[in-house]
């Protein structure tokens, strides 16, 4: 990561010093975010941009939808199966094909085994650095940080040699001179408040966390094949059932089988209620004054609603749908991702051109056009740094709408939404999370005054892990039901005959990905894909400025946010994080037939 600022001193006609982070780092893709800050450093301006271009879109012209998924799937090595699973209701969507019921169990069950997976390995993994100082823990009294893990869990891992033990793995890792991810960390910035017990549990738990992940994508190889990149398939899933199966390589699931998900999916549950939510609770009870970031949650937020008990029927949605403007959570609209009024995508200050770049145009009607012009997209400074000239086109991220509102997506609109709808189950995750928050850091806030923040976001995160595995337990045992009942169908090719296909359809596939809305938009033309568009959370989250002006979620986030030292940007990289960004997603490099489509030089 290059940090580059502006000579010091604020200019106000600059909008002053301006810090340029460049790349973006713990993420996937690539990023770069530039802010102002004035003179008591506080951020007064910000400017998120994805540095790399996605053609994938063009790719799929012509191609059968019924192969999409394979080619979506591979926009990302982190998102894995959402992409697919996006693509084949899509294609199911436009060409009314339904699937068996076991093939939705089998489905949700894959989609929160990425969720769960997804925000362990977000927490521990990309953000817990932002928060936990890992050469303080060196400081720390084992025994103490016993007696914290006793007093906030009930984690069977909590014992003084336990904690001593990775305390002088730790101390040797650091006495080696190899710092490998911990080797560039700001640990001296005051930024960083844990005590050293809190940071000595919290490097325990990194490691619990590298062992725990492996194993929980064990259930994409079983309903799957493989992962990061597991098989769908439209009509249902590609795997079988057989309860008398005997175990080998190809071999239908079985009990054995179903048992081992029965399995990772406890120790999901048992993680994450002893280790995980605790974690985020205890941390951010030292960082209680830290309630920055909160962006276009404090605001706007929206989500296409998700986990279905009944398969095609969103009004069985375990979190439901909706928009929430201006923060008034009592009025939720709703969301209609067909409708060409209320999604649609802009690119005036993006590196695409439209035929009338003052309007913006629906999913189905897309155009994913580049239009880099090589130096006029920096202004200058009074050195060398070149800045992103937001007046103009600066990132290859479009800028999607909802009625011509940016809108946050992710984990936290997804609770902000159900908490306003009073779903019961998060209802009672969010008043008891808060209640042992505000017990640990002496305050009593409110779900509307803790949730739209960074640290909420960061709990939001944690809290949809716990309620994934508890529906993943829930979906196990409703197919084991439906097997014993006698049903073992998992696909329906009944309409895989494109002769049977109407000569022009057009669909939508939806998903709750782990960093949100994610959409796909499809339109069949003679049996061949005539366009596809994908409008994925990072587009939401990291779009530009739209023509009106408005900024994305990650620009919101940062604004007003104060920092300790601005050259160290702790604070910037502890709000963007928050968002567990995917630039993969939200622009990537391909083309048809691997010829160069674009070429950027950067001086």
């Amino acid at each position: 990561m290059t940090i580059m600022q502006t000579p010091n001193g604020f200019d106000l006609d600059n909008g002053g010093r301006r810090i340029v982070v460049d790349p973006v780092t713990r993420i996937e893709g690539h990023m770069r975010c530039e802010v102002n800050v004035d003179e008591n450093n506080v951020i007064r301006n910000a400017v998120s941009t994805g540095t790399m271009w996605r053609g994938l879109e063009v790719i799929l012209n012509g191609r059968d939808p019924r192969d999409a998924w394979a080619f979506v799937e591979r926009i990302c090595g982190v998102c894995t199966g959402c992409h697919a699973l996006a693509s084949v209701r899509a294609a199911e969507n436009a060409l009314n094909i339904q699937i068996p019921t076991n093939a939705h169990l089998i489905r949700e069950i894959m989609a929160k085994t990425l969720q769960v997976h997804d925000h362990i390995v977000h927490f521990y993994h990309l953000h817990a650095l932002d928060w936990v100082n890992p050469v303080n823990a060196l400081k720390a009294d084992p025994k103490a940080t016993s007696e914290l893990q006793q007093a906030i869990s009930a984690h069977p891992m909590s014992s003084p040699g336990y904690f001593r033990d990775v305390q002088n793995r730790l101390k040797k890792f650091v006495e080696s001179g190899e710092l490998g991810i911990f080797k560039n960390g700001y640990w001296d910035n005051p930024a960083y408040k844990l005590s050293p017990e809190a940071d000595l549990m919290g490097v325990a738990h990194y490691l619990e966390a590298l062992d725990l992940q492996k194993e929980v994508v064990k259930i994409h190889t079983i309903f799957g094949g493989k992962n990061p990149h597991p098989n769908y398939m439209v009509g249902g899933v590609p795997c079988a059932i057989n309860m008398e199966g005997e175990l080998s390589a190809g071999a239908p699931v079985n009990m054995e089988r179903l048992n081992f998900v029965r399995q990772r999916i406890a120790e999901c549950i048992e993680f994450i209620d002893n280790v995980y939510v605790p974690d985020v609770l205890a941390i951010a009870s030292f960082y209680k004054d830290w309630l920055y970031g909160g962006g276009l949650a404090a605001t706007n937020v929206m989500d296409y609603g998700a986990y279905p008990k009944v398969n095609y029927d969103k009004s069985t949605d375990q979190l439901p749908g909706g928009v929430i403007l201006d923060g008034n959570w009592d009025e939720i609209y709703p969301v209609d991702a067909t409708d060409p009024e209320q999604i649609q995508e802009f690119v005036q200050h993006s590196w695409y051109q439209y035929p009338d770049e003052a309007k913006g145009l629906h999913p189905w009607e897309g155009v994913t056009e580049p239009s880099f012009v090589l130096g006029a997209n920096f202004k200058g400074t009074k050195t060398n740094i070149q800045e992103l000239d937001e007046a103009g086109k600066y990132s290859w991220i479009k800028a999607p709408r909802w009625r011509g509102h940016a809108v946050e997506v992710g984990p936290l609109p997804r609770y902000i939404i159900a908490y306003a709808k009073k779903v019961d189950y998060v209802t009672e995750q969010v008043n008891s999370s808060l209640g042992a928050f505000n017990q640990l850091a002496g305050t009593s806030l409110t779900a509307r005054q803790a949730l739209p923040s960074t640290i909420g976001r960061t709990l939001a995160r944690a809290l949809e892990a716990q309620y994934c595995a508890k529906m993943m337990m829930d979906d196990w045992h409703a197919l084991i039901a439906n097997i014993k009942a006698g049903d073992s169908a998992t696909a329906n090719v009944a309409l895989w005959d494109p002769s049977s296909w109407p000569s022009e359809a057009k669909g939508v596939g939806l998903v709750a990905a782990p960093r949100g809305a994610l959409g796909h938009w499809i339109k069949i033309k003679d049996g061949k894909i005539e366009n596809y568009q994908c409008v994925v959370p990072t587009t939401w989250n990291g779009s530009p400025r739209d023509p009106a002006g408005n900024i994305g979620a990650f620009e919101a986030s940062l604004m007003n946010t104060p920092m300790e030292r601005p050259e160290e940007p702790v604070e910037i990289l502890r709000t963007l994080h928050s968002f567990d960004p995917c630039l993969a997603c939200s622009t990537h490099v391909m083309s048809e037939d691997g010829q160069e489509m674009a070429k950027v030089t950067v001086r």
